[in-house]
């Protein structure tokens, strides 16, 4: 049984090798994203292909894919908005995902990126380093007795919320279908305008799909307490950058932290550092004193990608012997 991986990196290899001792899979790494411009390149035989999230499986994409006998498409991450699901059930082609990989590698990283910005770490780390040792500039807040804010209480925005109960927050949530467990814990839900209109700090931990794309954009940015601090460690789409670059100008949003961004395919997980970026939102962004962007490394730990790889594999062989599996990580 085949399995081609596109956007693959060093350590997907690593992990994914390692993983498939216990599986004896034959394992084909192409470091290209999956798209119109590499499908036909696919042999006869596939039995499946692993994607990520910059990987485009648009209906002509997996026409092609049936085609080539591909049976399965993995994603190998929990966001499935990059994949036609429609035209994956029109061909028989069944998708899975990796619904829980070690939530809080995503959740503390949203902490860590929360921290750095109210604290300043970042900017103290170089000016020491410089034998400055000035703190003009470096002051930040406490975060006990804040209001944090959470939109999407699912494994990651739960391990989110007990964060934030740990640092002593006043802890608010948004999601449709409301967690008891967290209720009980001491998280307040209340509809989306009320979270965003009385948090401090606003953390996204929700998929992107056709209803929420731009969920942070003017008219909620304007609801929101001036100087809010805004985090997205979900899908960049979540925000329309241009209108989060002219809430920063005016100080609405206080400090923007992001691990994904809304054309990120063109920049994130590769070595630009020699090249002319084009992208001026990215550059405005970058230029912000208030802003910290990391290039969608939330997931990047050792559990998670050992638990990815796990599942990802463990999936794909239930499937291809017709053992349904987990409906979370079965989409199709």
């Amino acid at each position: 049984m085949k399995i081609v991986f596109f956007s693959a990196k060093p350590y997907d290899r690593e992990f994914f090798e390692n993983c498939n001792n216990d599986y004896d899979f034959e394992l084909e790494f192409w470091e290209t994203h999956l798209g119109p411009h590499i499908v036909d390149a696919i042999k006869t035989g596939t039995d499946a292909v692993c994607v990520f999230v910059n990987d485009k499986l648009t209906a002509e994409v997996i026409e092609i894919l049936a085609q080539k006998g591909v049976k399965i498409v993995a994603l190998r991450c929990a966001g499935f908005n990059n994949v036609d699901l429609e035209a994956a059930k029109q061909y028989g082609i069944r998708v899975c995902r990796v619904p829980a990989y070690s939530p809080q590698a995503v959740a503390e990283h949203a902490v860590a990126m929360l921290l750095t910005l109210n604290r300043k770490t970042h900017k103290a780390y170089n000016r020491i380093r410089e034998q400055n040792f000035s703190l003009s500039g470096l002051m930040g807040f406490n975060l006990f007795g804040k209001t944090a804010g959470i939109i999407g209480t699912g494994k990651i925005g739960a391990a989110f919320c007990k964060i934030m109960l740990g640092f002593g927050c006043n802890v608010l949530a948004y999601d449709p279908f409301e967690n008891e467990q967290l209720r009980n814990a001491g998280i307040k839900y209340l509809p989306f305008h009320e979270v965003i209109k009385d948090a401090d700090i606003i953390s996204l931990h929700c998929p992107l799909t056709p209803e929420n794309h731009h969920l942070i954009g003017a008219a909620s940015l304007s609801s929101m307490k001036k100087g809010v601090t805004l985090i997205n460690t979900s899908r960049g789409g979540l925000i329309h950058t241009r209108e989060v670059i002219d809430a920063l100008k005016t100080g609405q949003v206080g400090a923007l932290a992001i691990d994904v961004y809304e054309q990120e395919e063109n920049l994130f997980f590769k070595d630009l550092s020699g090249s002319i970026i084009g992208d001026d939102d990215i550059q405005r962004l970058i230029s912000f004193p208030n802003v910290l962007v990391t290039g969608h490394q939330a997931f990047f730990t050792q559990e998670a990608l050992s638990e990815i790889a796990e599942s990802t594999l463990g999936t794909i062989k239930a499937l291809l012997a017709g053992d349904e599996q987990d409906s979370d990580a079965v989409l199709v």
